[in-house]
């Protein structure tokens, strides 16, 4: 009552545990180009209550600086600092990988950007596109055959692969998309090669999110990730050493829910929406003794 006299919307019993927690971006805080619902209130109220927040997303089509602006347009305060985008990771990997020096990219502008900024010459339209050190794989939704044959000759001439992430598909109003991991399917079955994925479930996107957190202090065991694919958002968490919760707002459905409940590292809860999960009221299921499913609001 006290909370709400102040404006201050209560949190459910579950967020007491964590300091930070760390979002995914498609079907989880949003899904296309609107929030989830009750998703505005939900990190408005863990700001309130004094818990950090960053967004780790493995959507390649856009730089920080476009999701930042795309945050604020749904309602959601960020910062850049707060964005950890598989383009940065990708950027990252590429400048430290000194023997690939040129480039052909499969992606949207952003990740061009990216790639260029690793230092990398980018040769696509060019006599030379067959012939570069490595193929740079992101979902996007001008992708082409064309794109498709290119990559396939320079793998199969020689080229490495780095993609960024496997999830096959990704939630949109009109249903699900096909994602980053539906194009390198096709370049990989094409040319039996396998490529280096930095996206998630690989940890290194939720890393440097706690290392900007460490900075203000933050103890890594009181971050939770949540997301909407136990494949890349759970797994990714637990590679990282964090607690994950599971949201059923995006691509994971209820058989989902029940395999993450149980198992050796079960996630902390699993609720409909992160409104849901992060809101006093809420409907989440936590995770008991044993893995035994218990009601996100007990002491």
């Amino acid at each position: 009552m006290v909370a709400r006299i102040m404006g201050l919307v209560p949190l459910s019993p579950l967020m007491s545990a964590y300091d930070a927690l760390l979002l995914d971006l498609d079907g989880c805080v949003r899904v296309g180009r609107e929030p989830t619902t009750r998703a505005t209130v939900a990190v408005s109220a863990l700001r309130a209550a004094g818990k950090r927040v960053a967004f780790v997303t493995n959507d390649p089509a856009r730089s920080g600086e476009e999701v930042v602006r795309e945050l604020w347009r749904m309602g959601f305060q960020a910062s850049l600092e707060e964005v950890v985008t598989v383009g940065g990771a990708v950027q990252h990997v590429l400048a430290e990988q000194h023997a690939w020096q040129t480039a052909f990219v499969i992606g949207s502008d952003a990740m061009f950007t990216h790639v260029e900024d690793a230092g990398l010459r980018i040769l696509n339209n060019t006599d030379l596109a067959r012939r570069v050190d490595v193929v740079v794989v992101a979902g996007h939704t001008a992708f082409d055959y064309g794109e498709l044959r290119i990559a396939t000759q320079a793998v199969l001439g020689g080229a490495g692969i780095l993609a960024a992430g496997r999830d096959r598909t990704f939630p949109m109003p009109d249903g699900r998309w096909p994602g980053t991991g539906a194009v390198l399917a096709a370049l990989e079955y094409a040319t039996g090669a396998t490529a280096l994925s930095v996206g998630k479930p690989e940890p290194q996107m939720f890393l440097t999110a706690l290392d900007r957190l460490s900075d203000a202090g933050v103890d890594q065991e009181r971050v939770l990730v949540v997301g909407d694919r136990v494949d890349a958002d759970v797994a990714g968490a637990h590679a990282a050493g964090l607690d994950a919760a599971l949201v059923l707002s995006g691509v994971s459905g209820l058989e989902d829910a029940q395999a993450a409940l149980s198992g050796d590292r079960p996630v902390v809860a699993v609720a409909d929406t992160l409104g849901d999960l992060v809101l006093s009221g809420s409907s989440a299921l936590c995770a008991g003794p044993g893995g035994a499913p218990a009601s996100a609001d007990r002491a």
